[in-house]
């Protein structure tokens, strides 16, 4: 069977079609890109998306059933999160992405939080109390596990992109606005702090985003291959979090492997990051490149296995 899966987030449309051979194995990716729609631009915390926004959604929409078509496909699963399922007009993108001939399931904060941890799961590298941490454009996913499942989970409308139309006033950004981030954490946060108090998780796992893009650039800006999992240096790390959140845009532009997209969101991820290691006091951290579309499509062969026995 193959499958096609859409991952609508805020900033990105991700397309990724897959051969599942329902007998156990790994999916076999035969497709997949990534395209910057910037949903949530202009008006993500008025809970609106404006119409360049719309358009430009569904023109990728349009542009991946074409291409879902060209790879003959069976099965297609689209999810939206936070900026579809929070705007006043997320019902009508999910109207027109029907006429496009997309059928688009809009998943709650807690099912998009339980779909990053099957996509994570699915690498087979979770040996300890660990807390995986999805920083979207919208929203902000974080879950406790260890190797026997899913302990805890909890999604936040903390993601890049509210944070920064709503804090990220000036650039570098300044004391004043990083200290209304760290506050307005503070209030937000309670208890997934509570949740981290009583399991003790070990190890931060980030799921790609910008983990990706912190892992790139701790490898002096080089691609850093077809991997699944990689951990990072964590003092390396800490080094990179405050170069970044004291530079400018023009600084950031200028660091070979950070692409346009995450040139000024980054600073709220190391922002967001930072505030995670520091105040619940994990000193391990690694780079998971499976998340929440991964996890959709090992949910659909999960099935397949679940219908073969």
């Amino acid at each position: 069977m193959r499958a096609a899966v859409i991952d609508l987030g805020t900033n990105t449309f991700h397309l990724i079609i897959a051969d599942l051979s329902g007998t156990g194995k790994a999916p076999e990716i035969v497709y997949k890109t990534t395209v910057p729609v910037l949903l949530g631009q202009g008006r993500i915390n008025e809970n609106m998306i404006i119409p360049e926004a719309f358009e430009r959604g569904i023109r990728t929409l349009r542009s991946f059933k074409a291409t879902i078509a060209a790879h003959n496909t069976d099965a297609i699963k689209a999810v939206a999160t936070s900026a579809v399922r929070k705007a006043i007009n997320g019902q009508d993108f999910v109207n027109e992405a029907r006429n496009a001939g997309i059928e688009i399931d809009v998943i709650t904060g807690e099912e998009e939080a339980a779909l990053i941890f099957n996509g994570v799961q699915a690498i087979g590298i979770i040996e300890k109390t660990s807390l995986i941490m999805d920083i979207g454009g919208g929203s902000t996913e974080f879950i406790i596990c260890n190797d026997k499942g899913m302990i805890w989970k909890r999604s936040y409308d903390i993601g890049a992109a509210r944070l920064m139309q709503a804090y990220f006033n000036s650039d570098p950004i300044s004391n004043a606005d990083h200290t209304a981030i760290i506050n307005h954490l503070d209030q937000t946060l309670g208890d997934l702090k509570a949740a981290c108090a009583q399991y003790k998780p070990e190890m931060l796992i980030g799921s790609a985003g910008a983990f990706e893009s912190f892992a790139i650039l701790l490898n002096n800006g080089e691609d850093i291959g077809d991997i699944a999992f990689k951990p990072l240096d964590i003092d390396a790390y800490e080094k990179l979090q405050d170069r970044l959140i004291a530079s400018s845009h023009e600084e950031r532009a200028a660091m070979k492997g950070l692409i346009p997209l995450r040139v000024d969101m980054i600073v709220m991820a190391a922002i967001l990051t930072s505030y995670i290691l520091k105040g619940i006091g994990i000193n391990e951290l690694s780079l998971s490149m499976y998340d929440l579309k991964m996890g959709v499509l090992h949910s659909i062969n999960d099935e397949i296995n679940q219908s073969q026995r």
